[in-house]
């Protein structure tokens, strides 16, 4: 019993811990290639007891951001600089919002950097009370900020789409060589008639 109650505390910070960590804005994947088109996931969990009316994320540093996908009950809008490159992006209720107890996931595709790097997603999570939750911590803080390593592509990554083109060739030439096939068959049908109807003709006048 004693046990018991020495443990019962430290499951309940674990727990409790587990649930403020699960509650935080997350970007996925949490790994990309360099160069890639890659479509990423914005999740945005509640953590009070108002919904949550907006969120804004800053584009990292070399991730150029490209198009969103509409959310129902959400509008869409952006910040760019001087060379029309996205510095900030916000997806706003027009609604109720993201109520307790929920979350609600916001999908947008990016082309990453050439070099390898870790690229930081700030967040802004906006409260219908006015209050705002400043994701922007390293990983140690209390609210940090959701991070995807952009590693380089391996020498397997090129294998595999040269080996991919390379069978996409084939099959282009088998179809090509098939369609053509198809098309000349008519002619040498109609040719085998022709020659079996002249045929049938030189045999009935010799019969005569």
């Amino acid at each position: 019993m004693k046990v018991f109650k020495l443990l019962l505390p430290t499951f309940l910070g674990l727990f409790l811990f587990a649930s403020v960590a699960s509650a935080h804005v997350t970007v996925m994947p949490k790994q990309s290639t360099t160069g890639a088109w890659e479509t990423y996931t914005v999740k945005v969990p509640v953590e009070k007891n108002v919904p949550t009316t907006k969120v804004t994320i800053k584009a990292p540093a070399g991730v150029e951001i490209k198009s969103y996908q509409p959310v129902p009950g959400w509008k869409y809008s952006d910040e760019k600089d001087a060379n029309g490159l996205v510095k900030s992006f916000t997806f706003e209720a027009t609604g109720e919002g993201i109520l307790q107890g929920q979350f609600q996931q916001f999908t947008f595709v990016g082309k990453n950097p050439d070099n390898a790097t870790k690229a930081a997603w700030d967040a802004f999570q906006y409260y219908k009370d006015g209050s705002i939750v400043e994701w922007t911590g390293d990983e140690s803080s209390e609210s940090p900020h959701s991070i995807t390593e952009i590693v380089a592509g391996s020498t397997e990554d090129h294998h595999d789409a040269k080996s991919t083109n390379q069978e996409t060739q084939k099959t282009e030439k088998v179809e090509t060589k098939t369609e053509k096939t198809s098309d000349s068959l008519p002619l040498i049908l109609s040719g085998l008639a022709l020659l079996i109807s002249v045929v049938a003709s030189v045999i009935a006048i010799r019969k005569k």
